[in-house]
């Protein structure tokens, strides 16, 4: 079968090949209605398919951008990407979404491969060990934002939690409730992942403000897989933890599983708080107190950022990160045990 042109299409409809240009390129100012019926009635007429590749090498331009995830299971991950997808959508942006697993390696395998798509433009939960890489782009003055975490010595734009004061909400409301034997399990700390290490700060923070003895035993940064493990070496202690902050979904997901173990009962036996906002939070049996997220707002902010920086074609990163406020979310996990009032 012959391949239809776009010269094809202007000559049935019967205008010229720019006004069919304009038109797919969405540049309606000067066109009559009539015409684009015209335009629209021949392109469907004809089955024309405009090459998106030659369109692209025209245009300097994509109209893509990678989205490198660290874990698609995390619950804030996909509901960010939910988020930079529709901004994306309404500027006539595609998104490519890559799940790097927290793997240095694969996640600059996914960088190479996007960037040799010619994305536009990345949007990056970065593991933190790829800094040649994230170097060079900002050499390259290529757009790309980070989004979650942020990277010590490299200036790129960040989109984060105040992770500190997410800590900080959970401690003072079971401290207000009357616990004072706190214990927190949040995902590893060993390749200083900033949101982990900025709310294990912030728990120990707030532990000394309140004047709370920190056991070393009931802080642990563990991977998912030993969290229940961690768990199980606190309840041989004769006097184990009153209450636990879960540093995110995952985490919390395995202290549930524990606590279902164990045949404990949340909260009269272990109140519980976890950091992320769970979609089974509110009808988990008792509700589940967290501190939420304001995830579609930081997806969106990072989609704007990133298309900014495209339109602009100068991406500056000098800009200071975008921090966002948790929000501590009561419900029923969380004990009274005649705390401060």
């Amino acid at each position: 079968m012959k391949t239809v042109t776009m010269a094809d299409v202007a000559e049935q409809a019967n205008v010229s090949k720019s006004t069919v240009s304009q038109y797919l390129n969405k540049r309606y100012d000067y066109m009559g209605e009539k015409t684009k019926l015209r335009i629209e009635e021949a392109i469907r007429e004809l089955g024309y398919q405009p090459n998106i590749v030659a369109r692209s090498l025209k245009q300097k331009s994509t109209k893509t951008i990678g989205v490198i995830v660290a874990n698609i299971l995390h619950t804030f991950s996909t509901e960010v990407s939910r988020a930079i997808e529709d901004v994306c959508h309404l500027q006539d942006f595609h998104t490519i979404i890559c799940n790097a697993d927290d793997d240095p390696a694969k996640e600059k395998k996914y960088i190479e491969m996007l960037r040799a798509k010619q994305v536009d433009g990345l949007i990056i939960f970065p593991t933190g060990n790829n800094r040649e890489l994230y170097k060079r782009m900002l050499d390259e003055k290529y757009p790309v934002v980070f989004l979650d975490r942020s990277v010590a010595d490299i200036p790129v734009s960040s989109v984060m939690l105040e992770n500190e004061k997410a800590s900080e909400l959970a401690v003072h409301h079971f401290y207000e409730k009357g616990h004072k034997l706190i214990a927190m399990i949040t995902s590893s700390i060993a390749e200083s992942v900033s949101p982990r290490v900025e709310r294990m700060k912030g728990f120990k923070k707030a532990l000394q403000s309140l004047g709370l003895t920190e056991r070393e035993e009931y802080v642990k940064s563990v991977e998912p897989d030993d969290v229940r493990r961690s768990l199980h070496e606190m309840w041989q202690n004769s006097e184990p933890p009153e209450a636990i902050l879960a540093g995110n979904d995952r985490v919390l997901k395995e202290i549930l599983t524990f606590v279902k173990e164990k045949n404990l009962s949340i909260p009269g036996d272990l109140s519980i708080i976890g950091v992320d906002d769970v979609p089974y939070a509110d009808f988990y049996n008792p509700p589940l107190t967290t501190v939420a997220q304001p995830t579609f707002q930081m997806g969106k902010t990072a989609a704007e950022v990133l298309l900014d920086k495209i339109k602009k074609k100068q991406p500056e990163d000098n800009r200071p990160d975008d921090r966002f406020e948790p929000k501590l979310i009561v419900r029923d996990s969380v004990a009274d045990r005649g705390g401060v009032q």
